[in-house]
């Protein structure tokens, strides 16, 4: 990951909707949701993590159907985070981190559609800041490739099974959370010490 890495700034993002409520919704694909829903479980103002499949056509899948890449979803996480504490801007500061969104349908050796890296968006203020950031950092020519990441609006979210979820703290020495994980986890508590949660 490249030294210099651009935030939006003030400008960029805006004046916060007055309308925010305690609670928003956020959603992302990176890859193995193992990996993104721990990278994003540390947060400060995150309050819940879900691990599960957006962007597909079939009803209610499950992992072995949704691994077959035949559904057309996603693995993404659902997060429920506090806006007076985080902002969207920081949760996609810590979305483009934290995986490579230069390759298509795939996150190192998981190969396969759902594994692309996709931001599903619930609102246009959502929209505009992803395709600005994601403008900002192709600009910048932070990535060694164009940026592949899709954008597109959120239309529905089925809860992985249960095994899946808080699935690095529950298996932190299963080989793929030693040698995956873990590693991904250091990186995000290093460049984000100032937001992470205290307890």
């Amino acid at each position: 990951m490249p030294e210099h890495f651009p935030a939006l700034d003030a400008e960029e993002i805006g004046p916060e909707p007055a309308l925010l409520g305690e609670e928003e919704r956020a959603t992302f694909g990176s890859g193995c949701f193992w990996c993104t829903e721990a990278v994003f479980l540390q947060l400060q103002g995150v309050k819940k993590v879900e691990s599960g499949y957006s962007g597909g056509w079939v009803k209610n899948p499950t992992y072995r159907q949704v691994c077959s890449g035949t559904t057309g979803h996603a693995e993404v996480v659902h997060i429920t985070y506090d806006p007076k504490q985080i902002r969207y801007a920081e949760l996609l500061e810590v979305f483009w981190r934290s995986h490579d969104p230069t390759t298509k349908n795939r996150q190192g050796n998981d190969v396969g559609p759902q594994y692309r890296s996709v931001i599903f968006y619930h609102n246009d203020r959502q929209k505009q800041l992803a395709e600005r950031y994601k403008q900002k950092l192709d600009a910048a020519g932070v990535f060694p490739a164009p940026i592949v990441t899709e954008i597109v609006p959120f239309e529905e979210f089925f809860v992985a099974e249960d095994y899946h979820q808080n699935y690095f703290a529950n298996n932190p020495n299963q080989g793929y959370c030693r040698v995956i994980i873990s590693p991904k986890v250091h990186k995000i508590r290093e460049i984000f010490r100032d937001k992470l949660k205290t307890d």
